[in-house]
């Protein structure tokens, strides 16, 4: 997915809207942590491409509106200190008993069609735990066997630069940040309808006339750095956010 850097798929974003845009010197003052997501690959059933970075932008999504991030949560003052610095997210992979020990540590794991992401409250940047800091990044890459269905129309889609050719683990720590730009835009029964409609959404490869012209609207965008894998630059723009508001109710699937 990407190389062994400890933190591969760090990806410092600045956006047009929401925190992102607070100034760097700002920011970099802040302790730095980290949201950590884990994907289960196994090498004889690896996870859909498409379903893996769309299942990620879920599990973000799911962290963000957990009861235990909010207010007087357990995990809420590490999201706190989280969102105060650098957006960081990191993705890594696990199978057999490096994924049955993700699942032992507090978190919730987000089941796609094919993926499960296990997403873990914020640490701090030089403070992960054993149990994920020995899991690696690098040696496997996700495929999709089919080409992905059309984007939903009556749901958020997250549309991904078609200049870039990112890793994985790169591209799922982008599609969550394009989610979390979504979530700060809604009003609280916005987010409400989302998280009981399941945080539907889908992310797509965008053509390049179609990404001309989001790269100039006012739609939420995601600005990554440039630290890891590429240039600084847009990846990510979030198109029919408004959306969410009038989703069907669905289960969630999630899990502790």
């Amino acid at each position: 997915m990407s190389s062994d850097d400890p933190t591969p798929a760090d990806t410092d974003a600045d956006a047009d809207a929401g925190p992102f845009r607070e100034e760097h010197t700002v920011r970099d003052k802040a302790r730095q942590f980290v949201l950590p997501l884990v994907v289960h690959i196994e090498k004889d059933a690896p996870p859909a491409r498409t379903d893996a970075l769309e299942t990620s932008a879920r599990a973000v999504l799911t962290m963000l509106s957990d009861e235990r991030s909010l207010g007087d949560g357990i995990w809420a003052q590490a999201m706190r200190d989280w969102q105060d610095a650098r957006i960081r997210k990191v993705v890594r992979r696990a199978r057999g008993a490096e994924w049955r020990r993700a699942e032992a540590l507090p978190g919730i794991t987000v089941t796609g069609r094919s993926a499960e992401v296990r997403v873990f409250p914020p640490v701090p940047l030089d403070g992960w735990p054993k149990e994920l800091a020995r899991l690696q990044v690098s040696g496997t890459d996700l495929d999709d066997p089919e080409p992905p269905a059309p984007a939903d129309p009556t749901a958020p889609v997250l549309w991904l630069n078609p200049e870039l050719d990112m890793s994985a683990g790169k591209t799922m720590a982008q599609t969550g940040h394009g989610a979390q730009l979504a979530w700060w835009e809604l009003s609280e029964e916005e987010r409400i309808a989302w998280r009981e409609a399941g945080f539907a959404l889908s992310v797509r490869t965008a053509d390049p006339a179609h990404w001309s012209e989001l790269s100039v609207s006012d739609v939420p965008l995601v600005r990554d750095a440039g630290f890891t894998e590429i240039a600084p630059g847009l990846t990510v723009a979030v198109e029919g956010h408004g959306r969410a508001g009038a989703l069907p109710k669905r289960s969630v699937a999630a899990a502790d």
